[in-house]
């Protein structure tokens, strides 16, 4: 059955891809955002045109509930957010207010409008910083950043719309996602592959030694897609967050050298920090037991593939290139 599915956040990177997937099974998408950004990444997968965009703040909730209305919206995926961590550390009132308010403001019109199902988009960063791994859900979330702090409030406030008001919605909190289409030009793997497409030096933030683990963007949007359908069939979902990930670290110099193996080129980086980057945290992945026990999902794109996937669509693009080197 085709849905009518709103996505805040759609012209960003796992956002198109979401939207995309959406499209592909033959839903109608109404993308939420601000402003049309500089560089779009619905623009980017081509498909822009097939999505009704509403150009509207977050934390309007008039605007947000006018939308509903208007696309009679049964399922929303709150993806919108302030998701750099530098960022979050410079303006931390500015991050609260997008990603904090801006989900309580999501989270009151769904229960308005009825909405069938909602997920929102946590990350493992809410968690903070622990000992013992792999994250499981049922751990605290000690966040010790603004970025953290963020995502951690915001996933809190979701989760209790469903015991408070028995809102269906449920949170995800996924590990690092990465892939094609990625045009935040400071995240390790696009920062990594142009530099190998274009043989210079990749710049690295860290020494090389922090360990994430890394989720493909297709899988990350088949999760989110699992999610939602499970919040359909199985209470057992409402309320609840989920980790998706691959299960295990790998450090930033392994992802460099998988990106120099699948893409031909010799790359050695210049590296610009010592040990973790201030705000972030040493080591940490997830444990996605939970969500496959309940959907059946796992990740279907080990990480060699799926940088030799990204290395291969970033060549298939060539207009996409960062305006300048982060740093």
């Amino acid at each position: 059955m085709s849905r009518s599915v709103l996505v805040t956040g759609a012209h960003g990177f796992v956002g198109s891809w979401l939207t995309r997937a959406l499209l592909e099974r033959g839903d109608r998408v109404v993308a939420l955002d601000r402003a049309e950004p500089h560089r779009s990444g619905l623009a980017v997968q081509g498909i822009d045109a097939e999505v009704a965009v509403v150009q509207a703040d977050l934390r309007d909730a008039d605007a947000f509930g006018e939308a509903l209305a208007d696309h009679r919206v049964d399922t929303v995926f709150h993806l919108g957010a302030q998701t750099l961590v530098g960022a979050a550390r410079a303006s931390p009132a500015e991050t609260f207010e997008t990603n904090v308010r801006g989900t309580w403001t999501v989270l009151e019109a769904c229960r308005t409008a009825e909405v069938e199902r909602i997920v929102v988009a946590s990350s493992d960063k809410a968690y903070g910083a622990h000992s013992e791994l792999p994250y499981r859900e049922d751990f605290p979330l000690r966040a010790n950043s603004p970025y953290e702090a963020s995502k951690a409030a915001a996933d809190i406030i979701a989760r209790s719309y469903w015991a408070s008001y028995g809102l269906p919605v449920a949170v995800t909190r996924f590990a690092n996602i990465y892939g094609g289409g990625d045009l935040n030009f400071s995240r390790l793997v696009p920062e990594a592959v142009i530099a190998a497409i274009d043989a210079r030096p990749p710049v690295l933030r860290s020494d090389g030694s922090p360990e994430r683990d890394f989720l493909y963007v297709e899988d990350a949007t088949r999760a989110y897609l699992a999610i939602a359908e499970a919040l359909d069939r199985d209470r057992a979902a409402r309320g609840e967050a989920f980790n998706a990930g691959a299960g295990r670290p790998h450090s930033v110099i392994e992802v460099l050298r998988l990106v120099a193996a699948v893409s031909g080129a010799e790359i050695e980086p210049e590296v610009r920090g010592d040990g973790t980057p201030t705000g972030e945290i040493d080591r940490q992945y997830v444990d996605p037991t939970k969500l496959r026990e309940l959907t059946g999902w796992e990740p279907r794109v080990d990480l060699r593939d799926g940088l030799g996937r990204t290395v291969e669509w970033y060549r298939g693009h060539p207009e996409i290139r960062p305006d300048a080197v982060a740093d």
